[in-house]
């Protein structure tokens, strides 16, 4: 068994006293993310939420603190598409020393489907290319980082990053190629990650087709036929999970922590 693992039998039952940071935490995935690691999560904890609605963030934060035992929330309104948004975030965790926790997570879970109406070949202004990938490959490289090294690796400290992934990191996707370019950059950059620092526990979960604002985007703008049928009727046969689905599966995964170090994990494969 490798360094970090667990076996069944000794399955944790929570994520102990420890520092989470979640992006893209004011709806979809991250919020349904937020509410349920919160509950697992030991007094004393810090929960940092990130997103770009400060109006949500505080919707969830009120909804959060009334069932909270002990639970020290903190918001951070960002556009992780900006440096100074990924500072704010960094500069936040900072706030909480290595000393007052026994884990660390990060969720890089804040994503754009970017303009999905274009075919490959329409894609011709740089600036904008550039914008998708700032705030969908940059800032998570860059948050990623800042936080290791606000929090380096020590004796009594369990660090894990996950990258919340997609199918189309693996599968090319008509119509789609920001966000499958995006998500196949992110997925490499997390491997890397795992192999450069043995001693950190890496995941990549692509959490399955879920019905989000994201999916009706997709299923309303879709330039390709085959995909926006595809996307369509998912939803009009019912075949779309909850966000609370997939979120206890991945809750799952990292509790038993017998995965891989830098593994791409699929809701349906577990």
């Amino acid at each position: 068994m490798e360094a970090g693992k667990t076996s069944a039998s000794s399955e944790a039952k929570d994520f102990g006293k420890a520092l989470c940071i979640i992006t893209g935490a004011s709806k979809g995935f991250g919020r349904c993310l937020a509410k349920e690691i919160s509950a697992l999560l030991k007094p004393g904890s810090v929960l940092i939420l990130v997103a770009r609605s400060g109006e949500k963030l505080q919707e969830l934060d009120e909804d959060l603190s009334s069932d909270s035992d002990g639970l020290v929330i903190r918001c951070v309104v960002a556009d992780l598409g900006q440096k100074d948004g990924v500072e704010r975030v960094i500069i936040e965790a900072r706030k909480t020393p290595s000393s007052d926790i026994n884990s660390l997570f990060l969720f890089n879970n804040a994503a754009s489907l970017g303009d999905v109406s274009r075919y490959v070949r329409g894609f011709t202004d740089m600036d904008e290319v550039d914008r998708y990938l700032s705030m969908n490959v940059s800032s998570a490289l860059c948050l990623t980082a800042g936080i290791l090294q606000v929090f380096p690796g020590h004796v009594g400290l369990r660090r894990c990053v996950v990258n919340v992934s997609s199918l189309c990191a693996l599968q090319p996707f008509p119509s789609w190629v920001l966000y499958c370019t995006g998500k196949a950059a992110r997925d490499m950059m997390f491997r890397v990650l795992a192999k450069e620092e043995p001693e950190l526990r890496v995941l990549s979960y692509a959490p399955g087709p879920l019905d989000t604002d994201m999916q009706l985007h997709a299923r309303s703008n879709t330039a390709d036929d085959n995909i926006r049928k595809s996307t369509t009727a998912m939803h009009a046969e019912g075949r779309l999970l909850t966000c609370e689905e997939s979120v206890g599966k991945l809750i799952k995964v990292m509790l038993k922590d017998d995965y891989a170090s830098g593994a791409h994990l699929d809701f349906y494969d577990l």
